[in-house]
């Protein structure tokens, strides 16, 4: 009995729950979405972009090919990437005319605006439903990056002797960053199933 009335205790903190998992991927959306309107993050994620079958086309130098100082032929964005905390001006201006900022500007814009419609999912359920699906589906385009995108797994770069941990399944840190959102797409599904649960039945 007494177990009984703990867990119908606790089914009764349910809506809590989810409301605080609207708050998070709110907290997140809102927050990551914003610091697309800033250079160093703009940066960033120019190699997700430029790599993407879904997206490269907002980039003007996305399929750019040049030697680098080893005489390789590289794909042009790494020859001006800028270390987070570093300002190199004429990487700056690469990526001005290559439409970095511009695009930054307009996803992290997409992305606080999902985040805003994810949490008034917790006095308006249809509204709610449509920002959980979109979380869904920016999650699985994030995801697609495992499979576009090389820096997220760990390069083979020599040293003093061979480099044994290298490509898949060794994800570096972008990697790691993009294998997260796996959590925020079952997070969208889960908000999505109840909010329309709240549109069938809400009483």
């Amino acid at each position: 009995m007494q177990n009984s009335s703990l867990y119908s205790r606790l089914l009764k903190l349910d809506d809590y729950f989810f409301n605080f998992l609207r708050i998070s991927i709110c907290i997140v959306m809102v927050w990551i979405g914003g610091l697309k309107a800033f250079q160093y993050e703009a940066d960033g994620i120019v190699p997700f972009v430029a790599n993407s079958p879904l997206m490269s086309f907002f980039y003007k130098n996305a399929g750019n090919k040049v030697l680098n100082k080893d005489q390789k032929l590289v794909s042009e964005y790494t020859i001006y990437k800028n270390p987070e905390g570093k300002v190199v001006q004429k990487n700056i201006n690469w990526h001005t005319q290559n439409g970095t900022y511009t695009f930054s500007y307009g996803l992290g814009t997409m992305i606080v605006i999902i985040g805003i419609v994810v949490f008034l999912g917790i006095w308006f359920p249809k509204i709610g439903a449509v920002g959980a699906a979109l979380t869904f589906f920016m999650s699985l385009v994030t995801l697609s990056f495992l499979l576009t995108t090389p820096e997220v797994y760990v390069p083979d770069l020599g040293g003093d002797g061979p480099t044994i941990q290298y490509g898949f399944p060794y994800l570096s840190g972008a990697g790691r960053l993009v294998l997260k959102d796996i959590i925020m797409m079952a997070g969208g599904l889960v908000l999505f199933s109840d909010s329309v649960k709240k549109l069938v039945k809400p009483f």
